[in-house]
């Protein structure tokens, strides 16, 4: 019995026991086979790829520049509109500056016309007067001064085919320039100064002009057939 035992166990010690493949396989790098024997049955896994970035979307700042460049483009625009209307207010005022300019100096050219004729024919008058012996060259108040002209106070008239009626009214001395300011006047068939506004002369200082549209304002002169213009110029002189 002992020896059968004994038998027994030494079979049971040289049991060759089969090899199960087990573990966890491990790679090194990218060269075949580096995670050791693998079977026919193994299946390889593959190495997991970065996911892939979408394109980005158009950016808040992009809209943002593209809609300051459309404003920039407005505003150059605008601007440039601006600058035309501009100049063509300016060119419209010249026209009409010279347009104005052209018509008074027709209209002083007419008064100087009107004013020649009339010293002609005062001229006339007075030869007549002297052949004749009799003849009256200062007029009377309603006949008129063919000569249009003359001077009261220190201050000149000028009135085609019309005398002064009295005295020319003088201004107010509370002026604060000295020179000559001439106002033109529109006088009726009655003599009677209808308006006056400034024409020149030296004074640029508003309320002294003034004192002298005041005056004129209160000028009679003699009747005549129609309106007629004329001028008054004023000397302003410091005492």
């Amino acid at each position: 019995m002992l020896l059968l035992l004994l038998i027994l166990w030494l079979a049971r010690m040289v049991t060759i026991v089969p090899e199960q493949e087990e573990g966890i396989e491990v790679a090194f790098g990218d060269v075949e086979n580096a995670g050791g024997f693998m079977s026919e049955q193994s299946e390889i896994v593959p190495l997991p790829t970065e996911p892939t970035t979408p394109p980005a979307a158009s950016s808040d700042n992009e809209l943002l520049t593209q809609e300051d460049d459309e404003a920039l483009a407005l505003q150059q625009r605008q601007r440039e509109q601006r600058e035309r209307e501009q100049r063509e207010r300016e060119l419209r005022e010249q026209q009409e500056r010279e347009q104005r300019e052209a018509a008074e100096a027709a209209e002083r050219a007419r008064q100087q016309e009107a004013i020649d004729r009339a010293n002609e024919m005062g001229a006339l008058f007075g030869q007549a007067g002297n052949t004749n012996g009799t003849g009256d060259t200062q007029g009377n108040g309603h006949r008129g001064n063919p000569v249009g002209h003359g001077s009261s106070g220190g201050n000149d008239w000028s009135l085609s085919g019309r005398s002064l009626r009295g005295t020319l009214p003088q201004p107010s001395t509370s002026f604060n320039q000295e020179g000559k300011v001439i106002v033109e006047i529109r006088v009726n068939a009655a003599g009677t100064v209808v308006s006056a506004k400034h024409k020149g002369g030296t004074i640029s200082d508003r309320a002294t002009i003034q004192l002298a549209i005041d005056a004129a304002l209160k000028a009679k002169f003699t009747e005549g057939d129609h309106d007629q213009i004329g001028t008054i110029t004023y000397n302003f002189k410091f005492n």
